[in-house]
């Protein structure tokens, strides 16, 4: 007989805190909570270290939670976010990957130290603004879910936070879209402290990585050589840690066909590129695994994703040695070394997640990529 699942609904008894970042999401969570939970306090943390903007924002948010008749509590985290979160994605770089920070931060800092702090607070469990599920299986407790809205679905960023900590979150947008958010504060005459959506990256300004990294004086690659799969020298690059699996605009050397990026060879600091039919690939691996459900329970079929914009893809999956070997149905564009490799079942309940470290290619690009 197939488990069944049953959505999580708490006792309004039990003490809850809401992480408040200033956004609409994290403060739609707050009104949900406080309908259906008797104790509710708001925290917030400061990532970055706090200047006059950012204290104004947590002034603001005091003042709507004052207002509201919940507690408010801020707390500087800018050093254990500098240690726990930016200079590993620093390193990452440095090493030639293309790190996803978000998903550090969700298991070191917000379902990590915040989660602590709300705890040393009296609280329970953790509400935050994802999008993303959390639901009871008959036998595997409390499991990971995507959230009904696809365009924003959240739970690829969370499936390295560990299962204990994630039996202590409450994700009341579960169920919502994005789109509805915005009208269901104006209603309540609600106005969020930050109004622009969060940057893709938190702490890069503009998004533009190199520039944080070179203003950082990151140790980088320099100049290397642009290389097609068979060895063939195209031109030079600037940087491996500039390219990044998949890209097409901004190689700087011409060729019969649009080229993209396929691989970087760290060892002799070439960028391997190739026509886009070389971009595809059906099996990669990953190491750093967080297991979410025991793999002894795991269907042979299952559904991985290994980017944030990519749909979880059929795959089958081989757990061994704490290495994660998929092998997608059907080809897909290569993995990024550093992003996350996500396992679901079908169903779209989180099994595991880890970091990418490679895929499997054809002989002779392997003996230029190692």
């Amino acid at each position: 007989m197939t488990p069944s699942y049953d959505i999580i609904s708490d006792t309004s008894n039990v003490p809850v805190a809401v992480a408040v970042s200033g956004g609409r999401d994290s403060l739609l969570a707050l009104v949900l909570a406080q309908r259906h939970y008797a104790s509710v306090i708001a925290v917030h943390a400061f990532f970055q270290p706090p200047n006059a903007s950012l204290r104004q924002t947590a002034d603001a948010l005091s003042l709507q939670c004052a207002q509201r008749g919940i507690p408010f509590h801020a707390v500087d985290l800018s050093r254990e976010f500098e240690r726990n979160v930016v200079q590993p994605f620093t390193t990452s770089y440095a090493a030639g990957q293309t790190p996803n920070p978000c998903a550090l931060c969700n298991r070191t800092m917000k379902f990590g130290l915040l989660m602590d702090v709300a705890a040393s607070l009296g609280a329970e469990r953790l509400v935050t603004g994802h999008y993303a599920r959390l639901a009871l299986h008959t036998q595997w407790g409390t499991v990971l879910q995507r959230g009904d809205d696809e365009k924003k679905e959240q739970s690829y960023f969370l499936t390295l936070v560990p299962p204990e900590r994630l039996a202590r979150a409450v994700f009341p947008l579960a169920d919502w879209h994005k789109v509805n958010v915005g009208p269901e504060l104006d209603t309540m005459g609600l106005v969020p402290p930050v109004a622009a959506e969060s940057r893709e990256i938190c702490f890069v300004p503009g998004d533009d990585y190199r520039a944080f990294l070179t203003k950082r004086k990151v140790r980088l690659s320099g100049p290397g050589d642009i290389v097609l799969s068979d060895g063939t020298i195209l031109g030079k690059h600037q940087g491996l840690w500039r390219h990044t699996i998949g890209q097409r605009k901004g190689l700087g050397v011409a060729y019969s066909e649009p080229l993209y990026v396929l691989g970087k060879d760290i060892a002799r600091n070439r960028l391997v590129v190739g026509i886009k039919s070389q971009l595809q690939a059906t099996t990669c691996h990953a190491v750093d695994v967080n297991l979410l459900v025991d793999p002894a329970h795991w269907p042979q079929r299952v559904a991985a994703q290994t980017c944030y914009r990519q749909k979880p893809r059929p795959a089958s999956v081989v757990w061994a040695d704490g290495r994660l070997s998929l092998t997608f149905e059907e080809p897909v564009t290569r993995p990024t070394p550093g992003q996350i490799a996500a396992v679901y079942t079908l169903e779209g309940t989180a099994l595991a997640g880890g970091r990418v470290v490679e895929w499997q290619v054809e002989p002779t690009e392997a003996r230029l990529i190692g």
